[in-house]
């Protein structure tokens, strides 16, 4: 009997111990899901509160840099501005909220690292988008509202941000352009200036009085309401053509009225040569005649009479061919 209660009271120890090792895990567990749960109830509420401050720095952004009259005159930058607040406080929040749900500063540190090495690596192209925009909006070659023109495409610029940039040409047509591609070519705006010139070559004739054909030339330009007094504009020979003698006519205008003035001088600039009977060549096609089809006839060869004599030549003695005897 005895040999039978030693073991039965061990059992039961071992029970006991082991009860009391899971309810100890199991209020340990508890205490970890207790204190996991108001860590993440604190996590969501610094979310949110990154939300909203976020937007309301934002608009504070905005609204301190819209005072300010460089930024008011060019809402690129004042666009980037507000983007990169809005980033910075995001990634602020974002930082709270892993450090409360109990990851290490250091950690997200080399992850983020990490990370950003294989992104860069895959991404390169992207990337260079990126740096190219950060350089367009430092050194701010154009604007939104400019005409600018890129590798051939012209087209009024819509947007600008950090990957590309986004343009309308004259038939509304989308255009939108890597922030690389742009940077990387020869960018011409051709709004950049308040004044702009024209520069028409026109051809007149090399029997034609060139005096009379600059001044109607010049006088066509300066009747016109868009074309600028100072400077005047000017009219002069610029180059000896084949069939014609190049004369070219030069007006400034203002950048916004330089399309319409630029037809409009054109048609009176054609109008005052025709009322100074001042003719403008244009080429003429001649039809070159060739091949043995086309060349002419030989004339026929003359006839010799052979026998007894041939008639005499005008003023020669006649002779005679035949036999002697």
């Amino acid at each position: 009997m005895t040999n039978l209660v030693a073991p039965l009271n061990e059992a039961v120890a071992a029970g006991q111990k082991a009860a009391a090792v899971d309810a100890a895990m199991i209020a340990k567990l508890t205490d970890m899901a207790g204190d996991f749960a108001i860590n993440l109830s604190i996590a969501i509420l610094i979310f949110i509160v990154t939300i909203f401050a976020s937007r309301w720095a934002s608009s504070m952004t905005r609204r301190g840099l819209g005072r300010v009259r460089g930024f008011r005159q060019d809402p690129t930058v004042l666009s980037f501005a507000v983007q990169v607040v809005r980033v910075i406080v995001f990634l602020i929040g974002f930082i709270a909220v892993l450090q409360r749900l109990g990851v290490q500063t250091t950690s997200i540190i080399a992850v983020l690292g990490a990370a950003s090495l294989a992104v860069g690596l895959a991404l390169q192209g992207t990337l260079s988008n990126v740096a190219a925009g950060v350089m367009l909006l430092i050194l701010r070659p154009y604007r939104v509202g400019d005409l600018i023109d890129v590798g051939g495409r012209v087209g009024t610029v819509q947007r600008l941000d950090l990957f590309l940039t986004q343009m309308s040409d004259a038939n509304n047509v989308k255009i939108v352009v890597p922030n690389s591609k742009v940077f990387g070519d020869t960018i011409l705006n051709l709004s950049g200036q308040r004044t702009r010139r024209m520069e028409l070559k026109i051809g007149v004739g090399y029997g034609d009085n060139l005096n009379t054909a600059r001044e109607a030339l010049v006088g066509a330009a300066a009747a016109h309401e868009h074309v600028l007094a100072d400077p005047a504009p000017w009219a002069g020979v610029t180059a000896l053509r084949d069939s014609s003698v190049e004369m070219t006519l030069q007006a400034w205008t203002k950048s916004g009225d330089y399309w319409q003035a630029k037809a409009d001088v054109l048609q009176a600039a054609k109008e005052a040569l025709d009322a100074a009977n001042i003719e403008i060549p244009f080429p003429h096609q001649v039809a070159v005649p060739y091949g043995d089809e086309d060349e002419p006839e030989a004339p026929p060869a003359p006839r010799v009479r052979r026998g007894k004599s041939s008639d005499p030549a005008p003023g020669q003695p006649a002779t005679d061919h035949g036999s002697e005897g």
